[in-house]
This record gives structure tokens, sequence and C-alpha cells, in this order.
């Protein structure tokens, strides 16, 4: 019997009722949760400091992953920005060459060891996932599929909504340190998908900004960040678009052999905002073209006006998304423990089935809520693997291409 397989039957007549009987079937894979974030602010790395059993201070615990059948999600390994805006004016005029000293690499690696140590000690919930196979094996086991993904570059002032305070960093630079090395170092600790970029540029693609769109410093990708795409295509490691500017998003799509994902972005026709996808970018999504899944953000500020988000206005963007792309290329991709403001109805992991009732109740079908839930993602992932396997078979070799602007070597 498939993992997500819908045998006909008699739904019960009550929304809530019968999305619980779908989900429990499928179960939701998140494509970005931030809660390594909240562990490293919170409690310095310290997993014996807290217990997941028990509620903590953010959007995610067990208890509440399993209230909102959670099947899996992307723990992300999320390293802020630098400086804002002094740091963004450089490098929009081309001072600033990405090579300044910095910690970056050293965060992201202490977030991934995170990750994997809370999988280990919850290893009765979690399993790591690094396939789309380990996705339905833990499924089956009655586990949380945990993936990581990093993501890219990331805000000046980063809002931990955990502590509801603003944060400033002063180092610059990317998680990757502009090294395909890291990348394919990355990859072998299980990282499986990678952000191009955050809400600031970086040696490899543009940023999108935040609210509104800042200034290009490559007009897309650099020669570098098509590089890069290459060699994440040859590892099997997602090409995650949120957080780009259009012109990324649209160089990126032409460029990868893979299909390419956004892990936490909502509908920019529905909420005009910069960090949303536009419509004619999702017009270029089919699975003739190149497939990908767009998985819908519920921070407040990407959803609708002050005090206006809730689930309904979710449901709007998922299903404008499924409208424009299809929706076979659509899912959820909250960014809990990483936004200030949730929708009404959507307060933490937990309330995953409001939004799935309110489809419903719009006359989604059993069989595409099991798509938005995860399928559409497992499709997605799966021919990622694909492609990769294709160019490994063929013989290419890894990149050993240097970033140009390097002085040490």
């Amino acid at each position: 019997v498939s993992v997500f397989g819908w045998h006909e039957r008699q739904l019960p007549n009550d929304p809530e009722k019968a999305v619980s009987l779908i989900l429990s079937r499928t179960g939701v894979i998140d494509g970005h949760v931030d809660l390594p974030w909240a562990v490293r602010y919170l409690y310095r790395y310290n997993i014996s400091a807290f217990d997941l059993e028990e509620p903590t201070q953010g959007h995610v615990d067990i208890p509440r992953l399993r209230k909102g059948h959670t099947a899996g999600f992307f723990w992300s390994a999320f390293v802020p920005c630098p400086d804002w805006p002094d740091h963004q004016a450089e490098a929009t005029q081309g001072q600033d060459d990405f090579t300044s000293p910095n910690w970056r690499v050293r965060d992201t690696l202490e977030q991934i060891d995170d990750v994997r140590e809370l999988v280990a000690r919850y290893w009765d919930t979690f399993r790591l996932a690094t396939t789309s196979n380990d996705v339905k094996a833990s499924m089956y086991e009655g586990r949380i599929a945990s993936l990581i993904g990093v993501e890219g570059c990331a805000l000046t002032l980063a809002y931990d909504s955990v502590l509801s305070r603003l944060t400033k960093n002063n180092h610059s630079g990317h998680q990757l340190g502009n090294s395909l090395a890291v990348l394919r170092t990355y990859y072998a600790l299980g990282v499986r998908y990678m952000t191009l970029t955050h809400m600031c540029h970086n040696a490899f693609a543009d940023s999108g900004g935040y609210i509104w769109p800042i200034p290009p410093r490559h007009h897309g990708l650099s020669d570098f960040g098509r590089t890069l795409i290459h060699e994440m295509n040859r590892l099997g490691m997602i090409v995650d678009l949120s957080h780009t500017s259009d012109d990324t998003a649209r160089q990126a799509i032409l460029e990868s052999e893979a299909p390419v994902m956004w892990s936490h972005s909502s509908a920019r026709s529905v909420w005009n905002v910069a960090r949303n996808v536009p419509d004619h970018i999702l017009a270029m999504i089919s699975e003739e073209k190149k497939d990908a899944v767009v998985m819908v953000n519920f921070s407040a500020d990407f959803i609708a006006d002050k005090g206006k988000a809730t689930v309904q206005a979710v449901a709007d963007h998922v299903e404008h998304i499924a409208e424009v792309a299809g929706k076979r290329h659509v899912g959820i991709g909250s960014d809990f423990d990483g936004i200030e403001k949730t929708p009404v109805g959507l307060e933490d992991t937990s309330k995953y089935p409001n939004l799935f009732v309110e489809l419903y109740k719009r006359g989604w079908k059993p069989n595409e809520l099991e798509d938005l839930a995860g399928r559409n993602f497992l499709r997605i992932f799966k021919k990622v693997e694909e492609v990769a396997s294709k160019i490994q078979r063929e013989g290419r070799a890894p990149s050993m291409d240097i970033y140009p602007a390097r002085k040490d070597l």
C-alpha cells in the first residue's frame, strides 16, 4: 500500500474529521522550520537544557508536531547576514567582495550538529532523512522525517520570534564561505537543500530583499552562482529559491538541470511583498518545463495587511499558486520558530490541519490535499535524486572552481 495512497471510502461529513482521516494517512511535510535557531538563542545549543516532549516557548515541540499530523520537516540551519544597511550598500555598489573573515561556516556546522544531536536524542520520534525513500520509511515507522536545509545568507536584523527582540550581527559572508568544498561537506553531513540567498546579496546571487526589493549586484546569478547550481545538481542537493530576487529565480530555473523549490514563500499577487513569488515566475513552473514546488510561508507579514492574516488568507495564497502553477506545485513551508507573527488559526505546528480543513471546504479533493501535504515535495525530491544519479553515471567530476576574489589561493 502506498504511503500516500488514498483508497476510496466514505469520508465523515464533518470537514475536521475528514481532514483528520486524510492526514492520518499522509501527514504534513513542512519545507522550513527554524527550531535550531531557537535552540541556539535560548539554550546556546545545550540540548540537555530543555525537553521537546514538553511545551516550548516557540511554535514547535513534539506534542504539537504529533497533534498537527507532522510527517516530516526541514530543520533550517540558519545564520544571519552582515550588518544592515551599511554592508548592503557596499554589496550593491560592488565595493564588497564577500571575503571578510567571519564565523558563518562554524555557525552553520553548529546548527547542523544541533539537528543531528536532537534527532539522535529523540530517536523514537525523529529519523534523519537524506533521501526520498528515507522520508517514506520514516512515515511507515511512525517517526517524523528530519531533513536539513541550509538557508544561504541571512538577514541583518533578524527577528528572534522566541525571544521577542531584534538581534544584530556584525559578521559578513555566506554560509558556504564562498567554497564549493564546503557545499560538498554540508551534503555529506545530510544537508539536502541550499537557499541561494537570504535577505542580502552574496557571491553567488542577488537577494530579493524583504518587504521591498533591493538594488541588484549581479542582476541575478553570478558566474560562480551558475557553477554552484550545477554542483548542487551533481550532488543531488535541491536548489531553494526562497529569498532570491526575481532575476535570480528566473535564471536559476533555466540554469538548473533538476527541479527547484521555494522552501517558504507565498504569492505576490495575493500580498505584494518582495519575499513572495510573482506570477511570471510561477508561470515558468510545470512538470513539462521545470518541475518545482512552492511551499507557502505562514509569516503574517507575507500573507496580508496588518491584522488580516488568517488561515483563510493563507488558503488564498495556496489557491493562487495552484491556479497559476497547478495544484501539483504547491506545498507547506511555515517558517515556524523563525517568524514574529503567525496567522489566526495557524499559531503553531498543531494547527496545520486548519489549513487543510479550509481547503477541503473550498472543494479540494483528498488526493489534492495529499499532494499539498507532502507528495508534491517528494516528487521533486525524487527527481533531483534521479538527475544527480544520471550526472554521476555520466562521470561528471566535482567542480574545483575557486571563488575569483579569494586572496589566499
